[in-house]
């Protein structure tokens, strides 16, 4: 199985790999053979929480609706906050797949074409008259990856405006020929960030909440800043022998490429109510699966005997998320971790055996 390509080499993104030896023992099974074994699931987080080596949120739903969800470990260690149903989490990179989202909602609003070219909105930018929505959707634009960058590492924690962050981007120039091959850059999705300013004569918080927030009744999502766990929003933390408190990222440079702030059971509602006709047309819906060099238009394709699952990941700072959708079975999933010391797609291949009624036994890792 091929699970999001862009982090195909990240050793902190291992979910494909390991989804990979999915594909050898789940054959064409289907969750719809018998009910979901909630109780095996709940076995394994429970072992899981034991171990003390995970600290986050886990989601799943089916047919439209969450069935089970837990929070393990804290929000705040310092001042011993533990992590419950409405904790928040930076959630990366899936923040793109809501990006996607409103830009196709707005191409059906016939506001923007999938097929314009960058050059209406940032003629700067190196081939913008060969650039189009679709390639910056799609990883096939070329613009370089800034937070790639050494100098990334300077500003991360302080920030950037918009016009620095694309004067940035300007100078960074093209990787390769637009539409040539694809390659993840983070840049894409902050410049499709700001295009959606300059349709929507608003702020991409704004657009955020006024087209999926509200409407999906989204209770816990929206644009982050600095955290406040007085708001339920969590810290993340690296283990060394204890828990340590990270810095956080200054949200401003990512946008619409990694900015959103949510809960598990929201992202999946957010995700239920996407791939089920509540949010795009069947046309967007359709554009926005269909893959090139396994990427689609803010989603990532997996494929395996039987089934196909759609979904993203995201890593911010020591925040760790995954989340996929099977079509077929009409169930999701999502884990998001703010501090973890093991691999996290260990605890993603547990869930998926559970579901799919492969023979599964919880490692002693957990124990």
């Amino acid at each position: 199985m091929i699970f999001y390509l862009q982090f195909l080499k990240s050793p902190k993104f291992r979910f494909n790999r390991a989804l990979a030896l999915i594909v050898l023992v789940l054959g064409s099974g289907s969750v719809y053979s018998q009910a979901l074994n909630l109780a095996k699931i709940d076995s394994l987080l429970n072992s899981v929480e034991q171990s003390k080596k995970f600290m986050g949120g886990i989601a799943i739903a089916q047919n439209g609706h969450v069935v089970y969800s837990k929070n393990i470990g804290y929000a705040d260690i310092e001042n011993n906050y533990k992590a419950h149903i409405n904790t928040k989490y930076r959630i990366g990179s899936i923040t793109k797949t809501f990006t996607a989202v409103l830009v196709l909602k707005a191409v059906d609003e016939k506001k923007i074409k999938l097929d314009q070219t960058l050059e209406k909105y940032f003629p700067m930018v190196p081939n913008a008259n060969k650039i189009t929505i679709r390639s910056l959707l799609n990883h096939r634009s070329g613009i370089h990856n800034f937070s790639k960058d050494e100098s990334y590492f300077k500003y991360r924690f302080i920030g950037k405006s918009e016009s620095e962050m694309v004067d940035i981007i300007i100078k960074a120039g093209s990787d390769f020929t637009p539409d040539s091959k694809a390659m993840y850059s983070n840049s894409n999705y902050v410049l499709l960030s700001y295009i959606l300013e300059k349709i929507y004569q608003k702020t991409y918080a704004e657009i955020l909440k006024e087209n999926i927030v509200q409407p999906l009744g989204l209770l816990n999502t929206y644009f982050g800043g600095k955290i406040e766990t007085q708001n339920n929003e969590s810290y993340s933390y690296d283990w060394a022998e204890y828990w340590q408190k990270l810095p956080e990222t200054n949200l401003n440079i990512f946008s619409g490429a990694g900015a959103i702030v949510s809960t598990p059971t929201d992202v999946l509602k957010f995700t239920e109510a996407v791939f089920n006709g509540k949010v795009i047309s069947k046309s967007s819906l359709k554009a926005m699966k269909e893959t090139r060099d396994e990427y689609g238009l803010g989603l990532g394709e997996n494929k395996f005997e039987g089934s196909i699952s759609y979904g993203h990941t995201g890593h911010i700072d020591g925040f760790n998320s995954m989340y996929g959708y099977f079509p077929k079975d009409n169930i999701s999933f999502i884990i998001t971790s703010n501090g973890t010391s093991i691999n996290n797609n260990d605890i993603a291949v547990g869930i998926l055996s559970i579901l799919f009624n492969v023979p599964y036994t919880i490692p002693k890792k957990f124990d």
